[in-house]
């Protein structure tokens, strides 16, 4: 599975519907980790920012694809600036498909998403989840340009590097 080719497609607002299943999956997965995910009255766990990838500048939602296949999806947002007036990109979410993990499509979806975008980043996961841990601590390690800080924020722990 190794060899399959894997991209990034933009998300359009007409396939907003198909990124909200996908992040109930997501937010399943997540639930593990933190508490706050609850389903609602409908079974659902819902997602309050999906709207905000299509209203506010500086948001970019994309689906990952595998040989043309949903594998997943990354949201990006950048953060205000910083005070020497440059931007800093965060991944807000980040999910593979459970079918595709272990076969480094999510390193390859990070390392193009971080190619597309160079520059400041902060990238943040929850402090309980040591398999994102393990899997950020890589990519950065392989992806950053010069040093790279670890800070924590609430319940989570954050790399600050430069691409």
């Amino acid at each position: 599975m190794a060899n399959r080719g894997m991209a990034l497609e933009t998300v359009a607002y007409e396939n907003k519907s198909i990124l909200q299943n996908l992040m109930e999956l997501y937010q399943y997965d997540m639930s593990e980790y933190e508490d706050e995910f609850e389903l609602n009255d409908y079974g659902l766990f819902g997602y309050r920012y999906i709207d905000h990838y299509w209203t506010e500048e500086g948001r970019h939602a994309y689906f990952v694809k595998v040989d043309g296949r949903l594998a997943g999806f990354v949201l990006l947002r950048e953060l205000p600036q910083l005070a020497d007036g440059t931007v800093c990109r965060s991944i807000a979410e980040f999910f593979i498909l459970r079918h595709y993990r272990k076969s480094s499509i999510g390193r390859k979806t990070a390392k193009q998403v971080f190619s597309q975008f160079p520059g400041q980043w902060s990238v943040c996961y929850l402090e309980k989840n040591t398999i994102a841990r393990t899997f950020w601590t890589r990519v950065i390690q392989e992806s950053a340009i010069g040093e790279v800080r670890n800070t924590t924020y609430l319940d989570m722990k954050c790399f600050e590097f430069q691409t």
